[in-house]
C-alpha cells in the first residue's frame, strides 16, 4: 500500500497519534477511540478518510 491509500488516526481532541491505522476502505461505525497521549476516549465514525465525532466526551471533575 501507499502514503496515500494508508494513513495513523490522529486524536480528534489533541490532535496526537493514535494506535489505529486506517486503509481507504475503512470503515468505522460507533468506534470508541482512545487516545494514549491526552487518556481520552471519544466515540467517531470514519467512512473515506473523513472522521466524524458522534459524541462529545463528558467533562471530568479533577479529584484532589
Amino acid at each position: 500500500m501507499t502514503a496515500a491509500t494508508e494513513a495513523w488516526l490522529l486524536c480528534p481532541v489533541c490532535g496526537g497519534k493514535t494506535r489505529v491505522r486506517l486503509r481507504a476502505d475503512t470503515v468505522l461505525e460507533n468506534f470508541p477511540l482512545y487516545c494514549p497521549k491526552c487518556r481520552q476516549q471519544t466515540l467517531i465514525a470514519v467512512h473515506q478518510f473523513h472522521l466524524s465525532i458522534l459524541e462529545e466526551p463528558a467533562a471530568q471533575t479533577q479529584s484532589r
